[in-house]
């Protein structure tokens, strides 16, 4: 089984739903690490529960983005953490890290991508006054939001949507999509005994 890390920065709900596929054999994985920049948050909690190590730093505290990734590399390497999984880590990934790990760090985006990509994509959705929106799952590059698109899902704007309305609709299609692809990526890397 590939050993994964993922990234967070808040509540973890995306976490808890990869946590939970692993658990329950849904999603062919192992999980040796969480890694987060912000250490009150309640992902942390979460990752305890589930007895998974975690690895957090505060941003602020190092002289430049290269010097904390540098930190983070030689401790996905401890634990020889082989793909990285973005479940809401508010950072933009740096050029250490995806030297590092080009083409196996995968985000989650609440937009139907490229529309409204960035910080709060329910907001513009709602402010745009689209039909619908959606999830998508895309690999990083050094871009906001703009990376390959894996797979997608459309989920519309109801008249009479409120931020927190459809915010729980996206995180519902979230928690089933992320980690379906996730295990279909994961799979189809090692299909033959061929690790990429």
């Amino acid at each position: 089984m590939k050993k994964v890390a993922v990234f967070a920065s808040g509540s973890g709900s995306n976490f808890q739903a990869i946590a939970e596929a692993v658990k329950d054999g849904t999603l062919k994985a192992d999980i040796q690490l969480l890694v987060c920049d912000k250490p009150g948050a309640k992902v942390i909690e979460r990752a305890r529960k589930f007895n998974i190590p975690v690895f957090t730093f505060v941003p602020k505290t190092f002289a430049s983005k290269e010097q904390f990734e540098k930190e983070i590399v030689k401790e996905l390497e401890e634990h020889g953490v082989e793909f990285i999984v973005l479940a809401g880590y508010m950072r933009l990934i740096g050029n250490v890290l995806l030297d590092a790990y080009e083409g196996s760090i995968v985000n989650i985006h609440p937009s139907f991508l490229p529309a409204f990509p960035g910080k709060d994509a329910v907001g513009q959705a709602l402010e745009a006054n689209v039909a619908e929106t959606g999830v998508t799952v895309h690999y990083v590059d050094s871009g906001m939001d703009t990376g390959p698109i894996i797979e997608q899902v459309k989920i519309p704007v109801l008249p009479g949507d409120t931020r927190e309305t459809l915010q729980e609709r996206i995180q519902k299609a979230e928690h089933q999509l992320y980690p379906a692809v996730i295990n279909k990526l994961l799979q189809k890397d090692t299909v033959g005994g061929i690790v990429q």
